[in-house]
């Protein structure tokens, strides 16, 4: 009878119910997915060639378009049903252009790379965004929150109680370490273009494993720069 109760108990249960932490990640998840394929359909689209815009090393995942779902989610999914379009509007564009400067920041101080330099173009913030491209941030982050976000939403709510929380933390700790991996392969890169000797055995294997020719096609369209200076 005990077990009957808590069976029941556990499919009136909704998992991921409201704004949480689960909501978030798999926001970060599905966005992951969607952005690579909208980045390789784009340019496919543009170039006729097919090529990798996956942001870590294992699975279409990017990571840029993950954090842009869940940084609407977590700063904007409260209330979102009743705050004004123009209020989450002005924030989507808050929202969109300081996480685009922040991620070319941290790409050419981390691994002496980047994918995208604005420098040529009208109105740009340091070559790392542009004051346009933040307006169709908004205009993205409002179409985002309006639309998407409550369909996604009840999409995850869907999820059977019992299979969310098993899968989950395997999620979690899947993609925790898929970034771990990409990003200290990446910073082993730039080290080793700058002629940097591997400091640990870690970084030997890395040497082995993920090469420059590796590494090249899973990021195709990454430039570096420094290569060649001096490491002392």
């Amino acid at each position: 009878m005990e077990n009957k109760k808590e069976f029941n108990a556990n499919e009136k249960r909704v998992f991921a119910k409201g704004w949480c932490f689960a909501k978030i990640f798999f926001m970060f998840f599905i966005g992951c997915i969607i952005g690579t394929y909208y980045e390789e359909i784009l340019n496919f689209v543009r170039t006729g060639v097919w090529e990798s815009r996956q942001g870590i090393i294992y699975g279409p995942f990017n990571p840029i378009y993950g954090f842009g779902f869940a940084g609407f989610a977590l700063l904007l999914g409260k209330n979102n049903d009743t705050r004004p379009w123009w209020k989450t509007y002005i924030y989507s564009c808050l929202i969109g252009g300081i996480a685009e400067f922040s991620l070319s920041w941290i790409g050419e101080v981390l691994f002496h790379a980047n994918s995208w330099d604005y420098s040529n173009m009208p109105l740009n913030i340091g070559g790392r965004t542009t004051i346009p491209f933040m307006l169709f941030w908004g205009i993205g982050g409002l179409l985002f929150m309006r639309f998407i976000y409550p369909f996604l939403s009840k999409l995850i709510e869907m999820i059977p109680y019992k299979v969310g929380k098993i899968i989950l933390p395997i999620l979690v700790v899947f993609m925790a370490l898929d970034m771990f991996v990409s990003y200290t392969a990446l910073f082993r890169q730039g080290q080793r273009l700058n002629g940097r000797p591997p400091l640990t055995f870690l970084g030997e294997i890395y040497d082995q494993v993920y090469t420059d020719e590796f590494l090249s096609e899973v990021y195709a369209n990454m430039h570096h720069d420094d290569i060649g200076v001096d490491p002392d």
